[in-house]
């Protein structure tokens, strides 16, 4: 009986140790590329093609707001009847993600 009392505290007590926890935890780190080289040009100066791109992808929509970079990148505020978002693409009407 000892033995078996004995052998029972051996195993739990080994089981144990595998119970704790880690403290070594990586942090996580997050970068964030905020790009304010955009400039707000009129919905007017939008290529044809970009133009084209929404319509098709986007049924209805209503450009509201573009802004351009140096690369010829487009940034496209839209809404499609109460939703709104931000688009973003090339000067030939390829999307980008950004």
């Amino acid at each position: 009986m000892k033995k078996l009392i004995l052998s029972a505290a051996i195993v739990l007590g080994s089981l144990s140790i595998y119970a704790t926890t880690s403290s070594n935890v990586d942090p996580v780190k997050t970068s964030v590329n905020f790009q304010s080289e955009y400039k707000e040009v009129k919905t007017d100066e939008v290529p044809d093609a970009v133009k084209k791109a929404l319509e098709t992808a986007y049924p209805g929509v209503k450009l509201e707001k573009a802004f351009v970079n140096e690369k010829k990148e487009y940034k496209l505020d839209i809404a499609v009847g109460d939703q709104k978002a931000t688009v973003y693409s090339d000067v030939n009407g390829n999307w980008l993600k950004i």
